[in-house]
């Protein structure tokens, strides 16, 4: 019997397969907003506006009070488009769907897969609770259960929570766990494949990825304190700092904390007795004694319903920034499904050419577009996803820092 050539949407459908297949950060994070963008054509730049959660204080006696909604909203923007392209002869469509994926489509979707994740990966500059000591492979189940005691801290549903470790974290925990008196199903696992894996520490899953990114610190100001001006409005985003030497910098993702300035709980307004963290979120060069410095999140103390610190901070307090000036450290992810997400949108499918496919699969649209080369015999292909993430919940997410 003839062989039947492959088609394009056969094509098209494979090739979004491995691209699933091989994301991983991106693979577990919300992708519930695909359907706003799920229009034909859709614009680079085109933006959602999304609304987070109503947050109102509880209070006491029978007496009614009121109060006004405290709306927040964040935004997702479909902006990267990604690419990849892949060159097969007429003959090679000839053969069979699988070993056509294995020869041809996964050595470079597995490639666009790993980039798409290593954007999202960047998330991090914008989550700024972190644990683990920098410089430092985390090892142990006990940095582990910081970063879900931070998360718990924060009120964040316990489950889906997944992470995503580097290479080199992941064998050390692996090698780290060893001992411990796991389900012989759980020591199997993680013997045969040499990964964490599912149902450990309480996590849904802890995956290996290559595409984790590291962060370079700023060259960080010496002995920062802040001003004689302090923060005194609720939702402040700026602190003034004096420091003792000029011309240094700051970089949007570097972690401070600020002496005398706790983390909240949520739900109760409660101090959890860990210092704040901020993340910085504009890299800055600091050319002075003096500066503003931008933030998240912002400040409102435990009287407000959004309250995220048990206090501003007082005048001369220090700052203590995370990690050493200008190094460069891992930054491990650990996050509830919903701190992070996901969105692809349709690209319009072009005419003119030899054929075109669009498929859509969990909230993933991917195209092909198949020219052919009469030159050659060649038919060339351009595998496009069109996407945008934002970190619409940080406190549900945290750094593990290495």
């Amino acid at each position: 019997m003839a062989n039947s050539l492959l088609t394009i949407d056969m094509i098209t459908r494979k090739s979004l397969e491995i691209l699933e297949n091989n994301l991983v950060i991106s693979r577990n994070v919300n992708k519930e907003y695909d359907d706003s963008f799920a229009v034909e054509g859709a614009k680079i730049g085109s933006t959602l506006r999304i609304r987070l959660p109503d947050r109102a204080l509880v209070t006491d006696g029978a007496a009614l009070q009121v109060q006004d909604d405290n709306e927040q909203y964040t935004t997702l923007t479909v902006s990267s488009q990604k690419h990849i392209g892949i060159n097969f002869t007429s003959a090679e469509l000839t053969m069979q769907l699988d070993d056509f994926a294995e020869r041809v489509l996964k050595p470079r979707i597995s490639q666009l897969a790993s980039s798409v994740d290593a954007d999202v990966a960047n998330a991090y500059k914008s989550i700024y609770s972190s644990v683990g000591t920098p410089g430092t492979t985390p090892a142990t189940s006990l940095v582990l259960l910081q970063a879900q005691q931070k998360l718990s801290e924060y009120a964040t549903p316990m489950s889906p929570r997944y992470g995503t470790v580097n290479p080199a974290a992941n064998a050390a925990l692996v090698n780290g766990m060893t001992g411990f008196f796991n389900p012989t199903g759980t020591i199997s696992r993680q013997f045969k494949t040499g990964m964490m894996g599912e149902g450990v520490l309480g996590y849904d899953e802890i995956n290996m990825s290559q595409s984790i990114v590291s962060h370079t610190t700023g060259s960080l100001p010496g002995s920062p304190i802040c001003a004689s001006t302090v923060p005194s409005a609720q939702g402040a985003t700026t602190l003034d700092i004096t420091y003792s030497s000029a011309t240094k910098t700051i970089k949007q993702g570097d972690i401070f904390t600020i002496a005398g300035v706790y983390a909240v709980n949520p739900q109760t307004r409660l101090s959890t007795g860990s210092l704040q963290q901020f993340v910085v979120t504009a890299d800055q060069t600091l050319t002075s004694t003096s500066a503003t410095i931008a933030f998240s999140p912002p400040m409102y103390t435990a009287g407000n319903a959004l309250a995220t610190v048990d206090a501003f901070p007082a005048a001369s307090a220090a700052l203590t920034f995370l990690g050493t000036a200008s190094t460069t450290y891992p930054q491990n992810l650990v996050y509830h499904k919903n701190a992070i997400t996901l969105a692809t949108a349709d690209l319009l499918l072009p005419q003119g050419v030899d054929m075109a496919s669009r498929q859509v699969h969990n909230g993933i649209s991917m195209r092909i577009v198949r020219q052919y080369d009469i030159n050659n015999d060649r038919m060339p292909c351009r595998v496009d996803v069109l996407y945008g993430y934002s970190v619409i919940r940080a406190p549900m997410a945290c750094r593990i820092w290495g």
